[in-house]
């Protein structure tokens, strides 16, 4: 038993200095925490985005592709800036795919559907410090969405209707 543990700790050691690599004939080339078409982040590298101090409004939308209630408003989240032209506004789409399926879903969809927003994939299997940071009462559902705006901050664990949006959006433009 004790060579058990003692084998555990050395092979958890060792896989956290290991290289991000998957093993298939279709390997992703991990470098820098980049893919082609995509940035992928942990918690750490997300941070930054969810808390800009600037005079933009912001709008972080966690979703993936797997989850119908997210596909089906990504399209109200696209269209903002073409409803509020003359507003700054900057929307993040955080992918919270798995990252085995980065090249086979989630960059094939991001192709289709042809988004022109930023998307980074949050890579960061330690939820239980990730989920409580980005907000204490997220139970970690999704579609989820933090919209702020220097110190007006609002955190929503829910789905939106195009209205619904336009109704939380505009609460931090005037």
């Amino acid at each position: 038993m004790r060579y058990l543990i003692i084998f555990s700790v050395i092979l958890s050691i060792g896989c956290k200095e290991a290289p991000s690599k998957k093993e298939s004939s279709e390997e992703l080339i991990v470098e820098n925490n980049f893919i082609e078409g995509l940035t992928v982040v942990d918690y750490d590298g997300l941070e930054p985005y969810l808390n800009k101090k600037d005079d933009r409004l912001h709008v972080v939308n966690f979703w993936a592709t797997w989850c119908a209630p997210c596909v089906k408003e990504l399209p109200y989240f696209e269209a903002l800036r073409e409803t509020y032209p003359n507003e700054n506004i900057d929307i993040l789409l955080v992918s919270l795919d798995f990252p085995n399926k980065y090249e086979s879903k989630l960059l094939p969809f991001m192709e289709k559907y042809q988004l022109k927003s930023e998307v980074i994939a949050l890579d960061d299997t330690n939820q239980n410090r990730w989920i409580p940071a980005i907000n204490e009462n997220w139970s970690g559902a999704i579609p989820a969405t933090i919209i702020y705006k220097g110190e007006k901050r609002k955190f929503y664990e829910q789905s939106f209707t195009e209205d619904e949006l336009k109704t939380e959006l505009e609460q931090f433009l005037n």
